[in-house]
Order: C-alpha cells, then structure tokens, then sequence
C-alpha cells in the first residue's frame, strides 16, 4: 500500500519512524540528561542576578549592589533546600515522579490538577522567556538586530520544536555541548575575574549610563515599601531556580539504574547552578553593572566584556561566552519540550486533559505535547513582545507552586510510611514545602498587579476545566460498562469474520453480536499492539468475560504504530486462498459535538480506507452511540451503519514464503538455521523471527496457542498443544523454533516446537 503524502512529508522532514521495541534505547545517559534536562535551570543564572538587581536600584539606588549579596546568598540557600526535597522523590518515585505523581499519590486528584495547572503555565512561560533571554545576548553582541526580536524568537521557538519532533536522544545530544560550553566558558571569565581581581583590580562600569535603569536615592530598610521591595527583589531572584522540577519529572527518560542516574545529575546541576548565579551575582556587585531598559546589553554580558577587556583575545572570547549564552538559554527553553509533554502525558492519563495527548509519535515522544506548547509559547512571546521583565512575573509562581506540593507531599509520604531515616526527610521535606509556600504567597502579593493576577486567575480556571474533563471520560466509562443484562447474543456460524478490538467495553461486546449475526464459518478478534501495557489489560478483561469467552482474541504486533497498514496486513494474510473471504468489523464510538472530537481519536475511517483496496474483504464499521446513553435515552445498540470496502483490481501483496511443496522425505536434524520462506512439508525446520502475532484459544475450547513468526522470507505458525500462555513471551520478541512441519488448513504449522526466546 502506497503511503499517503502526509505521511511521505512526515518522514521526510523528521526520518523514519521508531520501533516502539527500541523505546528503552532512546534512554539518555548522565552526561546527555545533563544537557538536555538540567539547561532550564542552569541558563536562569544568566539572568537571575540582573532581575534582583531590576527590583533593587530603582529603590535603593547603589545600595542595592551591596543588598545583592545577602539576596542572593539566600536564593542559593533556598536552592539546596530544595534539591534535597527533590532528591528524595526521586528516590521514592524512581521511574517517574514530579510535583504531580506526588500530589496524586499523596493528596489527591484536585492538588494533583493543581500541580499540572502550575507546572503546564510554568513550562510554557519558560519556553516565552528562555527564547527571549537567549536572543536578547543575540543583541547584546549584535544591537543592529533588535528589530527582529520576535521574529527570531518564533525562529527559535519553531526551530526547538522541530528538533524535539525528531527524537528525544537526537535533541538531547544537541543540546548537550551547549551546556558544557557555557559553563566552561563562564568558569574561565571567574577564573580571569578573580586573577585581575588580585593583581590590578577590576574597573567600575557607569551605574548612569544612557540607556540604564534609573538609579534611585538610597532609603532605609525598616520602612514598609523597602521591605516589600526586598521581597519582589527576592522573588525576582527565585527566577534562578526554576528547572528543578525537570529531573525529577523525567526520571524515566535516564538510563537504568534511574533514580541513581537522576538523583547524580540533580547535585551536580544545583552545584553547577549555585557557582554561576553567586559568580554573576559578586562580579556584578563588583563592576556596578546594571541592567538596561530594553534588557541589553545584559549584566552577564557586561560581567564578561568589563573582565576580558579590550584585547584581540578578550574580545574573542567575549563573542565566545555570549555565544555560549545564547546556546545554554536556547538549551533552557529545549528542556520544557521534554518536560512539559510528560506532565500533561501523566494528566491525560488520569482523564484530566484530553486522551490523544498520551499518545507517542513518529519518533516515540509525545509530539502532540510538543506541539501544544510551542503554540502557546508563540502566543505568549508576540503578546508580551518577548519581555523579559515582563515575562518574570508569570515565572516563578507556577513553579513555586510544585515545589510547595512536591515538598508537602513528600513530607507526608515520610509521616506516614516511617522508613528508615524518615525524620530527617520529614523535616527536609516538610521545610522545603514550607519555604515555598511562603515564596508562592510572597510572589503572589508583590507581582500581582505585574502580571501574577494572570496565573492566580486562569490557574483555577484550568483546574476547574480539568476535573470537568474527568467528569466527563467518567461518564462515557460509564456508559460503555459492560452489563450482564447485555453480555450475551446468539451463536450463528458461516463465513469468517474478524472484530478489531481496542477496548473491552458495550461497543466491542455490540460489535461481537453483530458480527453473530452475519453467520460467520469462523469469528475471531484482533488487537494490534501499540503498548504492551494496554495489551495485556485487554487480554486480562477478554479472558474473563463471559460475553466473549467464545470467541478466540488475537495480539498482533504494530511496532511503527501504523494500524491501518497492520490491518491491511492482516487481510491480505487471512484472504490468501482465492474462496476465503473476510469481514473486518470496527467498533466506533460515536460522540457528538465539537467536545466529541476534540476528547476522542476518530481511527475507524483511517482504518477502512486502504482495507477497501482489497479484493475479497469488507469494512464494516459499526457505529455505538455513547452521547445517546449519556443522555439517557437507550441502553443498547439501536443501529447498525455497515460500509463495505470497494474491491480493488490490483491489491498490494506481502512477500510470501514458498509453503506447498510435497513429497518430501523426514529429514535428520537441522543444524543450522534456514529461512522461514524455505522450510518444507515433513521436514523439520530450525528457523528465528519475530513474533507477529499470539493467538490463544477460547476459554471453552481446548488448551491450545499459536504463535506466528515471520522473517524476511516469509512466516510460519507454531503450535503448542496443551498451553493457553508462554511466560514471557509477547509480540516482537524474537522465537527461536525447532520441529517437525505440518499442515494445518492449508498452511505450513510446526506442532510443538522446542524453542527459546530471545530478549
């Protein structure tokens, strides 16, 4: 089957798809994690320092270079408190934890929404405001281009989320030099810094210049306005942690042992962090620097010109460290594309955000995500024309906010289930919540009429919106429950008969009863697998359930997550005798209304489409209406809307193994292996493929298991009297076999085969 041109493009633009078995090879070792989880929080040290000193100078005038110190002294403080707090979840949530696993598990679904709310805005916020500062050092070295500043924002912005489109272990390997240059790079202007420092001494900048902020007189620190200026000085300078989060939310994404792996990397980003924000924060107060109204020059990039000096290498280097700059912010805006699409991954799952957000793309990530919040970051940065002071007022609260629920929660964890060292962590734990509780409260009465009334206003909005959406799946759940009063129909066999499965509900069971109807030679179910997860639910829920315990269910393997063209696939298998046909019946739940289709995935059409190219097979899709049982107003299926498939002249062909030969002699034993295409009647085969599909019999039939293997050459079926399951084995695993071949129905069999999985 020819693929369609979207599709073409798709793989053009981002290369071929992923194997969802090598799912656990995109895993990220610590020194890529480092790069492309741990940039957000190490790139807020190029501009932390200057947001405090954006709240002090105005108020305080040069006395805010001498208050500089201690605030910062205190954000640093604040910055192991919470990484202590952190690494304990990742020690108790060692695949995947974050403020929202752990509000969920500790404090219910409601905070649980609470911290999706906080994280979501937060993360698209730190995309707006990682873009904006790393373009503007673009203009701190380049001034002729500030009228660009949005374009290029939207550049970049686009730019990142192609880049994540292509793959998870490809961005992260991108961004993982950027890193490491910065850090190097700043390391070598503190080293040059504390040299001059010692022998000649650094010069001062002029606090007045053109351009600059303006300098206020210098005023007490008792009066009311100074202390709550300090505050907004103070949270201004929070803006230097945000990024914590991130490690914490992709432990799943480090390579085993995890949590270890994520718990290294979580010190040694905060122990980087606290060296460059107290490096930028002393040489700051050491120069004078002080911020500009359009935001540049900026004072990293005043810190690094006014140390490297006038010189052929000063200069270079400066070009050097303001390039680093740009690459380190750019990599900070890079993490949320790896964060974000996980927290509203866990959300959807729980039913709270809608379902296709859960589903993984072309190259295993959650490309839906991705495309969500490059949206809304694109929104954000041409409404605040990429602002960086303006930005800063949504920033920090919503991460805040995590670490209040991550902290609180965890503290009751350790409460509760007392393990080991458990007062230790309680009171770590319950500090860092505490602490930013306080923050939260603080940010949110010094930065509301800045822009924090936005974030205070739409955050219950959203998590209001999002238990309404958990109402909602609840209700269709609900209605789709599968009822005694509607599990069984009658029994009438004819021609053969094929029900896809991809839940075991009131639609499926509906479909299972039409499909009786037609009298079918034989009726059988399909599910292709796209998550093994999920497959082993369905076969859970189908072997128990005696509305369909007659009817054998088949897993098939749909590694590239294309179930159209593993349907099409399986037709062309099944209709391979010229006097078989088939019926291929597709249960739709039909939901009405945009909210319908905006909740649910429409698949049954995609998937009728290229079977209709088929001679010999019929499309039948079976609509169930669910908004009819919502409202009340019928308990069964009602109607029945088949629509047959067109036979096409010329259908694609799978490349098929030579079967029917005859008359051939038992042979000795083989040794080597053989292709599956060559293997022969009653002659015994020694063959290795992948498993396409496991087919166990019915409740009330005899034990029996089928296991199709294929090859380059073609596929044969095993056979396993006797046995309703193989420990261990599932679709895509490799199957070693060794027997004698049979004939079953017309197709080549191997009857109990010794055999050996491999992994």
């Amino acid at each position: 089957m020819r693929d369609p041109f979207t599709y073409r493009l798709k793989k053009f633009l981002l290369g071929s798809p992923l194997n969802r078995h090598s799912l656990s090879h995109q895993r990220l070792k610590k020194r890529y994690a480092l790069g492309i989880l741990s940039s957000d929080c190490i790139s807020s040290s190029a501009y932390g320092s200057e947001q405090i000193l954006v709240a002090l100078l105005p108020a305080f005038g040069l006395a805010a270079f001498t208050l500089l110190m201690p605030m910062t002294f205190v954000v640093i403080m604040v910055l192991l408190i919470i990484t202590l707090s952190y690494r304990n979840v990742i020690s108790v949530y060692t695949q995947f934890g974050g403020a929202y696993i752990v509000s969920r598990d500790n404090f219910g679904p409601i905070a649980a929404q609470i911290a999706a709310v906080a994280l979501i805005l937060d993360y698209i916020v730190t995309l707006a405001i990682q873009t904006a500062a790393g373009v503007a050092a673009i203009i701190s070295t380049f001034p002729e281009l500030a009228p660009w500043k949005i374009q290029m924002c939207a550049a970049v912005i686009v730019f990142l989320a192609y880049g994540n489109l292509r793959g998870v272990k490809e961005a992260g390997r991108a961004f993982a030099l950027p890193t490491y240059l910065f850090v190097g790079s700043m390391f070598v202007v503190f080293g040059i810094g504390i040299f001059r420092e010692l022998t000649t001494g650094l010069p001062e900048l002029d606090p007045r210049s053109p351009g600059a902020i303006e300098i206020g007189s210098e005023q007490g620190l008792l009066s009311a306005a100074a202390v709550f200026i300090l505050l907004r000085a103070f949270a201004n300078g929070g803006s230097s942690l945000t990024g914590l989060e991130a490690i914490a939310d992709g432990v799943g994404l480090f390579r085993s042992p995890e949590s270890a792996n994520a718990r290294k990397t979580l010190v040694m980003m905060s122990m980087i962090l606290g060296t460059l924000v107290l490096g930028v924060s002393y040489f700051a107060h050491r120069i004078l620097a002080v911020p500009y109204e359009d935001e540049t020059p900026t004072v990293i990039s005043q810190v690094a010109s006014t140390i490297l000096g006038d010189g052929a290498f000063g200069s270079a280097f400066f070009i050097l460290v303001q390039t680093a700059t740009m690459l380190i912010l750019f990599a900070g805006a890079n993490t949320t594309f790896s964060a974000f699409p996980i927290v509203v991954n866990y959300a959807a799952a729980d039913g709270y955000l809608p379902k296709w957000l859960t589903k993984r793309g072309h190259k295993l990530n959650f490309s839906n995500g991705i495309l969500v919040l490059s949206g809304a970051a694109l929104i954000l940065v041409v409404a605040t024309q990429g602002s960086i002071s303006y930005l800063v007022a949504f920033y920090a609260l919503g991460v805040f906010t995590a670490f209040t629920l991550s902290g609180l929660g965890m503290a009751k964890y350790n409460y509760k289930n007392r393990e080991g060292n458990w007062r230790l962590k309680f009171a770590i734990n319950g500090l860092a919540g505490s602490l930013a509780l306080t923050i939260v409260i603080i940010f949110s009465i010094v930065k509301f009429t800045e822009g924090a009334w936005v974030v205070l206003v739409l955050g219950p909005i959203l998590v209001i919106s999002f238990l309404r959406l958990r109402r909602r799946y609840d209700a269709e759940k609900n209605a789709l429950e599968v009822r005694k009063e509607l599990e069984r129909a009658l029994s009438i066999t004819r021609h053969d008969v094929t029900v896809l499965v991809d839940s075991v509900d009131l639609a499926t069971v509906g479909t299972i009863r039409y499909a009786r109807s037609l009298n079918p030679r034989s009726l059988n179910a399909v599910h292709f697998v796209i998550d093994d997860r999920r497959a082993e639910q369905i076969k859970r829920e189908w072997m128990s359930s005696h509305s369909v315990d007659d009817v054998p269910i088949e897993f098939i393997d749909c590694p590239d997550r294309r179930i159209p063209n593993a349907a099409v696939d399986y037709a062309i298998r099944s209709t391979q005798k010229s006097d078989v046909e088939l019926t291929l019946l597709l249960p739709r739940r039909a939901y009405r209304g945009f909210l319908g289709r905006l909740l649910h995935d429409q698949t049954a059409e995609e998937i009728a489409r290229p079977i209709s190219q088929l001679p010999r097979v019929v499309a039948t899709i079976v609509p169930f209406d669910v908004e009819r049982i919502l409202q009340g107003q019928v308990r069964e299926i009602v109607s029945v809307e088949p629509e047959k498939a067109k036979a096409a002249s010329n259908p694609p062909v799978r490349t098929r193994s030579n079967w029917l030969q005859s008359s051939e002699v038992i042979s000795h034993y083989q040794e080597s292996m053989m292709p599956i295409g060559s293997i022969t009647w009653r002659k015994r085969a020694h063959v290795t493929g992948k498993v396409t599909a496991i087919r166990p019999a019915a409740m009330d039939s005899a034990p029996t298991l089928e296991v199709e293997i294929w090859d380059e050459s073609g596929g044969v079926t095993l056979q396993f009297l006797g046995r309703r399951e193989i420990a261990g084995l599932e679709v895509g695993s490799t199957l070693i076999a060794e027997g004698m071949v049979g004939e079953d129905d017309g197709a080549l069999t191997i009857l109990n085969p010794s055999y050996e999985i491999r992994v």
